[in-house]
């Protein structure tokens, strides 16, 4: 099974050049230690929330942009090793030494799929979304996501995914279960929406929730903590 590195990063909008030449030499390391795909994607359609949003969950300054990004690995054991190559590399240590954003508030954890629809080309659009899920409640939210997957793929969503916390670590600074106020019995999910465009994801989601299967589905979560944003791609590799 496919295991999932999710990131939600703080960058400074006039670093954004800075940011994606750094990413594009990255993805060449973390091919070679075994993922099979990186995306990065700039935020573009962040909204704020009352309880809860993107731009809070790394304490984003005015100046700073939401980046989402994600790497997709064959499985945990190939994850797990990559780390450790990536904690001894000289070249990581190089990088990490000159990250054109504040890396104490990054957040990055592991998750394991429990819900991949749909095939990976290259996106034109990426809905991100984070989201706190009681754990009894992992078969109800599985159920959901599959009917969710489906439906949005009718309505010209391209790809799907959503997985399940598996190591999430606290962080001295900021990290998904502050980013979502997670409680004690409660998962944080990491899942995205590929959409060939940002006119098709608009215009998909404006006919989705006109749909009466959307509007009778019951969410096992608290939405008011969920967050949510529209990304746009500066890197597939």
């Amino acid at each position: 099974m496919s295991y999932i590195d999710g990131f939600v990063i703080a960058v400074p909008t006039a670093k954004k050049d800075e940011y994606r030449k750094q990413a594009k030499i990255s993805s060449s390391y973390f091919k070679e230690f075994g993922a099979t795909r990186q995306v990065e994607a700039w935020g573009d359609d962040v909204p704020d929330g009352k309880v809860t949003d993107f731009k809070r969950s790394v304490k984003a300054k005015p100046d700073e942009v939401v980046v989402f990004s994600w790497l997709e690995y064959p499985d945990k054991a190939t994850r797990d090793a990559a780390n450790e190559k990536m904690m001894t590399d000289p070249r990581m240590k190089e990088m990490g030494a000159n990250m054109p954003f504040d890396g104490k508030r990054m957040i990055v954890a592991g998750f394991n799929p429990i819900n991949d629809s749909g095939q990976a080309a290259k996106p034109g659009y990426i809905d991100g979304i984070v989201t706190p899920v009681p754990t009894a409640n992992k078969d109800a939210y599985r159920e959901m996501a599959d009917k969710h997957a489906a439906i949005l793929k009718e309505y010209g969503a391209t790809r799907t995914v959503d997985a399940w916390g598996d190591d999430v670590p606290d962080g001295k600074v900021t990290d998904y279960k502050g980013a979502v106020q997670a409680k004690p019995d409660e998962k944080v999910v990491y899942s995205w929406v590929e959409w060939p465009s940002r006119q098709a994801r608009d215009k998909g989601w404006d006919e989705a929730m006109k749909d009466p299967r959307m509007k009778e589905m019951k969410m096992p979560f608290d939405g008011q903590r969920m967050i949510y944003g529209g990304f746009a791609p500066m890197l597939d590799a």
